[in-house]
């Protein structure tokens, strides 16, 4: 079972299960997926940019969100009417919401470098320009870099 708003699929399974193993936890399980199931409603609702916009609580009709700023919070609070709509059309019985500011520390984004591969033949190809070019104090430094670069991208 996945619990919405989890950043991997792994994390929330094993949340499932230590839940369900442990007899005093089980009683969590149903709170926790009627919490996951309302996230997930509340995302479906509001546009892609309040992405980062959580439910902290929903006790007697009363919605809490937690926005990440109080930029977010004033562009959300245009949205709060068309999100109570929607939540009553999936069954929600939502009287108010209230938004709470909390500064979270963002994790930059992962970046996945890309290893440059070039085939042997391009190696050559390079290493045979440096030995062409003349060897002028213009060509000095273009000589260098290009035998760098096949030197770098040589078999070891």
């Amino acid at each position: 079972m996945h619990i919405y708003g989890t950043k991997n699929r792994t994390t929330s399974f094993e949340a499932t299960d230590f839940l369900k193993r442990n007899d005093k936890m089980a009683a969590l399980l149903p709170a926790a997926m009627r919490m996951a199931s309302l996230q997930k409603d509340c995302a479906d609702a509001l546009p892609p940019m309040f992405g980062q916009c959580d439910v902290l609580s929903f006790e007697q009709g009363q919605l809490v969100l937690a926005v990440p700023s109080s930029a977010m919070a004033a562009k959300l609070k245009q949205q709060l009417p068309k999100l109570q709509f929607a939540l009553h059309k999936r069954g929600w019985q939502i009287d108010g919401i209230k938004l709470k500011v909390q500064v979270t520390r963002s994790l930059p984004p992962v970046v996945q470098m890309r290893t440059l591969v070039l085939p042997d033949t391009a190696v050559d190809a390079f290493d045979s320009l440096g030995d062409t070019l003349a060897p002028t104090a213009q060509n000095a430094s273009l000589i260098a870099a290009l035998k760098a670069m096949a030197a770098k991208r040589r078999p070891r």
